[in-house]
């Protein structure tokens, strides 16, 4: 049996510590956010306007070219067979750990600490990776107002914004993100209907086996790489898995966050095939539009939007890609700062992370420690590559090259969730082993999602070319990011053994 702190009762034959209890455990909100609120805060993260304008180019450009819908469809299935072992693991566990805590309790409290702390720097750098996004439209829009900043304090200037609203109290953030939500798929769902009602309709585009496909080098033009398109379309769902980081502020937990789940990857999957198909309907060939992409990635949706919909629709684009940016990397702060609240207040990392604010129950301190985090990402960006070319340092740099180092970490993780519940189940519940949600889906998971990260290392060098030699060392750096997260539960599991033995177990069950 689990060692146990004053308050805290531990759930018999799992060592789980149910810190409903406890007096000692700071707590998140209780009920601060339903069903709807929980979408807002994890779709946001996905960002429907971030994804498709930032990274529908990059799938169109140097991945697939026609194929790019069916690219996003693959990435559908795949996430979709991924969610079902994880609303089951969700339903049993109720806790703000997530990945890491799923996995401590399927392959051990080692593992499952290396993963918290990979998934932690992850998401960490994503946020910066959005700053990037954001800095290089809002450097454009203000260039066309006559005003001059640079994309670096751009960046810098969004992380400190959303470190100040993400102070308070989560319920702040979900609202915000609702504003911006709404009106981005609005416009997106007007881009959608105008193109492919009026333009090129290429049904290529939407056979799955396309997805396997890139295109030849033809004249100007670079070549497509298969991993490098699957890895982006894969790259604009990341956010809708964290859902059960929210699990402890939700209102009916149990139900709301596997409702969550399978709204966000199925209605992200639908929305981003017919968002992506409606570009290329925009083109009058394959060639245009895979021209387009890689010679002015900025314009790739605009000109289209303009010729068919109108300028007005370019306009309003033009401004809620900024915004939408900036509403994405709030949503991935919010993610960095309760791993960081949850490791903390399990001891493993700094204990001051655990505390939650007196009045707003929020994790303020690692919300703070997120947002440093961002700022240095940024900060040695603009000192290592300059800011004399938001092109390359703030859209290729910052925002495609970081978020590559932090998917390599996620989808690895999200294999490993997967393969932890197959064996949690065989485990600790054989007598509701389902054949399908714990047994056949993890697998599918684990193997699918392993072979798109495979598929990206087999294509670093398409990335790595030219000034980007750097992208080489990303397998590397997370890997060591993970194996410091492990030895680190090794030291621990040796010299605090007290601490080690919460590891990805702190669960609230009084929800």
């Amino acid at each position: 049996m689990a060692q146990t702190e004053p308050g805290t009762a531990v759930t018999a034959g799992s060592q789980d510590f149910d810190i409903s209890a406890s007096q000692d455990v700071a707590k998140l909100k209780k009920g601060a956010v339903g069903l709807g609120g929980v979408l807002f805060l994890t779709v946001t993260g996905s960002a429907p306007i971030t994804a498709m304008l930032l990274n529908t180019p990059i799938v169109v450009g140097s991945g697939e070219g026609i194929g790019t819908p069916a690219a996003f469809i693959v990435a559908t299935v795949v996430l979709t067979i991924f969610s079902v072992g994880y609303v089951a693991m969700s339903r049993k566990k109720t806790t703000t750990g997530g990945f890491y805590s799923y996995i401590s309790h399927g392959l051990g409290r080692e593992i499952g600490f290396g993963a918290g702390f990979g998934s932690l720097v992850a998401y960490g750098v994503f946020e910066a990776s959005l700053a990037g996004g954001f800095a290089y439209f809002a450097n454009l829009k203000l260039a066309s107002l006559g005003v001059h900043v640079g994309w670096a304090p751009l960046a810098l200037a969004m992380v400190i914004i959303i470190g100040v609203l993400t102070y308070f109290d989560v319920s702040l953030s979900a609202k915000i993100l609702a504003v911006g939500l709404i009106t981005e798929v609005a416009i997106l769902l007007l881009f959608d209907a105008v193109l492919l009602a009026r333009g090129h309709i290429y049904w290529s585009a939407i056979n799955p086996v396309n997805a396997f496909k890139s295109f030849p080098a033809s004249g100007k033009l670079a070549a497509g790489a298969i991993g490098v398109g699957l890895f982006f379309a894969f790259w604009s769902w990341v956010g809708f898995e964290m859902a059960p980081n929210y699990g402890e502020e939700s209102r009916n937990p149990k139900k709301n966050i596997g409702r969550a789940m399978y709204i966000s990857v199925i209605g992200l999957g639908v929305f981003y095939t017919l968002t992506s198909w409606a570009s290329l309907a925009g083109y009058p060939s394959a060639n245009a539009a895979i021209a387009s992409a890689q010679g002015d990635p900025a314009n790739y949706y605009f000109i289209p939007s303009t010729q068919y919909a109108g300028h007005w629709v370019t306009s309003v684009m033009s401004y809620l890609i900024i915004t939408g940016s900036f509403a994405c990397g709030m949503a991935f702060h919010n993610t960095t700062a309760r791993y960081a609240y949850s490791l903390g207040r399990e001891g493993m990392l700094p204990p001051v992370l655990g505390k939650t604010h007196p009045r707003w129950q929020s994790p303020h301190i690692a919300s703070i420690a997120t947002s440093v985090l961002s700022l240095v990402i940024i900060g040695l960006f603009a000192i290592f590559t300059g800011t004399d070319d938001p092109t390359s340092q703030a859209y290729g740099q910052l925002y495609g090259l970081m978020a590559v180092m932090g998917v390599i970490i996620i989808l690895s993780v999200q294999a490993l969730v997967s393969l932890a519940i197959l064996v949690y189940y065989l485990r600790h519940h054989k007598d509701e082993v389902h054949w399908w949600k714990t047994l056949i889906a993890p697998v599918l998971a684990f193997i699918s999602q392993g072979y798109v990260v495979y598929l990206l290392f087999e294509n670093l060098d398409f990335l790595g070319a030219g000034s980007y030699g750097y992208a080489k060392l990303f397998g590397p750096i997370d890997l060591a990011v993970v194996l410091i997260g492990i030895g680190l539960a090794f030291f621990y599991k040796k010299y605090r053994p007290a601490t080690f033995e919460k590891v990805g177990r702190l669960i609230n069950e009084g929800l």
